[in-house]
């Protein structure tokens, strides 16, 4: 099991605007802040899964098409909230929400491009 996952982004600010609107879609936050680091996780946990980094400097993990972070959805209402949070935010579309039984079964996403490129994701994967 993975405790958390993190992301180096070139703008923590603009980072945050994004990924507060977009999480809280999910219902996660802000769960901790600290230099360069803002960390987010569900409302009923204190410690953080998903961390954005102030990138330190060139050469750090970049955005690509083999690099994506999932997050469970509760149901399907919430992945399209997430999706339309996205594009609202500024993020790009990179999958429209919908059933992708090519993935699993049952399975119901959405993806978007943050604001630096990277791939995010919300998936259900309650039946219908």
């Amino acid at each position: 099991m993975i405790d958390h996952v993190s992301i180096p982004v070139s703008d923590l600010l603009r980072s945050a605007a994004f990924y507060d609107v977009v999480l809280a879609s999910l219902g996660m936050s802000r769960r901790k802040e600290r230099q360069g680091a803002i960390g987010y996780g569900p409302f009923d946990r204190a410690a953080p899964v998903f961390w954005i980094l102030e990138r330190a400097r060139e050469g750090s993990a970049s955005a690509g098409p083999g690099l994506h972070v999932g997050f469970v959805a509760h149901d399907r209402a919430s992945v399209d909230a997430f999706h339309a949070a996205a594009l609202h935010a500024g993020g790009k579309d990179a999958g429209a929400p919908g059933v992708r039984p090519e993935y699993t079964t049952p399975f119901y996403g959405a993806f978007a491009l943050d604001l630096d490129g990277f791939k995010v994701e919300a998936v259900c994967r309650l039946p219908e």
